[in-house]
């Protein structure tokens, strides 16, 4: 990864990939950091891109990155040689954080980003990459369901109409009985926001989120879709600073302030 990169010509939600890991590596490289990710910074030291119009990094990306690992973790220790798929991997760097030998690995992304990946990223013999839309149901033709199922979506469905990801949500838990799926959403006022186009500096505006949940609504998903067991929410791991005090984490679990705020959702699939 010595040779440069030039990724300032990606945009839309595609851009977004270079938000969290630039989120990331700069987390990961300080003293004090929360997440442990040297892949993460190499690529960003070799990727040219606007970051600067991300605005100042913070840890929000880092600890959601941590809160997946911890769950998938849990999951394979529990189902050895289970699979993981990861929808809309973009440049994460999961698979070598959680560093299990026997996992298998399913990276489903779009063909611009698996052409990034695939230039960046060392090739892995359980690593089997599919540059198609997560959306497209082709991908789970490739998932060995018999050692477990666990399917994560990280940051990705909030950019994806509310239609299509309650569909995928619920052919995931049809398709992978006993299965697990994890995904971040977005409250309702930040959705309407990025509908109307949310500058978060002066050179970078949000893509539209059109699907939100609220911990309430998540915590539904059962009653509307059988084959969903249970429905978990998953806390951030604590960080430095405002995202370690657990004074404020009991401010925003109090009702209303609980359904304004963001949520990592597990689900549990039936079978």
């Amino acid at each position: 990864m010595g040779k440069r990169v030039d990724a300032t010509d990606l945009g839309g939600v595609s851009a977004t990939m270079m938000w969290t890991l630039r989120n990331r590596a700069v987390e990961a490289s300080r003293p004090d950091g929360t997440l442990d990710d040297p892949l993460s910074v190499q690529l960003y030291e070799t990727i040219d891109h606007p970051y600067e119009n991300f605005g100042r990094p913070d840890q929000s990306h880092a600890l959601r990155a941590r809160a997946f690992d911890i769950e998938v973790r849990l999951f394979l220790a529990a189902h050895p040689g289970g699979t993981v798929v990861a929808l809309g991997e973009g440049l994460q760097t999961s698979y070598w954080r959680i560093g299990d030998p026997d996992v298998r690995w399913l990276s489903v992304d779009l063909p611009d980003v698996v052409a990034l990946r695939e230039r960046l990223l060392p090739s892995e013999p359980n690593i089997t990459t599919l540059a198609m839309s997560a959306l497209d149901r082709a991908w789970m033709d490739y998932v060995d369901p018999d050692r477990g199922v666990f399917v994560t979506a990280e940051g990705l469905l909030m950019y994806l109409p509310a239609e299509d990801s309650l569909g995928l949500i619920t052919d995931c838990a049809r398709r992978f009985p006993g299965g697990r799926l994890m995904f971040d959403s977005v409250p309702k006022w930040l959705s309407r926001l990025t509908m109307k186009g949310f500058r978060i500096t002066r050179n970078y505006t949000i893509p539209p989120m059109p699907f939100h949940l609220s911990p309430g609504e998540a915590a539904r998903l059962p009653d509307w879709i059988p084959e969903i067991a249970f429905v978990r929410e998953v806390s951030l791991p604590l960080g430095r600073g405002l995202w370690g005090s657990r004074t404020l984490r009991t401010v925003f679990d109090v009702p209303p302030m609980r359904n304004a705020r963001f949520t990592l959702n597990l689900c549990g699939f039936a079978g």
